[in-house]
């Protein structure tokens, strides 16, 4: 039997600074920090479950749409996870943050908190802190927002 690929989201939160939103995964005893990301419900629209994610995942609701990766992009779980899917097939937003960290809750969804604690860095740094099975999404993701957020912080765009 063929595993197939998760619909899931993947959001990336830049601040006034430029800076990026990561967090630290509650389930890992070292630091594995990560951009927020989840699944889409049957018949979800990409945006809405991108925006629903980050809300159950960080507490945040002062966003602004600035772009979105059109094509998915997948990676694959290392053969030693025992899950029903191949991997993941994820649809990429980059949102600019209005709001400032007292936003910033974990506990909006006390039964899954996925996060124990934020920074905020330099998008070409997620890369590098990445687990390794997704280093090639993060690349792509570094490669398609980083001049986004920079041209939005320039009043080049105001979104898409």
């Amino acid at each position: 039997m063929v595993k197939s690929y998760r619909k899931n989201v993947g959001i990336v939160v830049f601040n006034k600074d430029g800076k990026v939103l990561l967090c630290a995964r509650s389930d890992q005893k070292d630091e594995c920090w990560q951009f927020p990301q989840g699944g889409i419900e049957q018949d979800e629209d990409y945006q809405v479950a991108a925006l629903r994610e980050l809300y159950e995942e960080t507490g945040i609701k002062s966003v602004e749409l600035v772009d979105r990766i059109q094509e998915p992009v997948r990676y694959d779980f290392p053969i030693n996870f025992k899950l029903p899917f191949r991997g993941q097939e994820q649809y990429w937003f980059l949102f600019y943050f209005r709001g400032d960290d007292t936003e910033i809750n974990f506990e909006i969804n006390p039964q899954e908190i996925e996060f124990k604690d934020y920074k905020w860095d330099d998008i070409s740094e997620a890369p590098k802190l990445i687990v390794q099975f997704k280093k090639k999404v993060y690349n792509k993701v570094v490669d398609c927002f980083e001049p986004r957020i920079f041209d939005f912080l320039r009043g080049k765009t105001n979104g898409i």
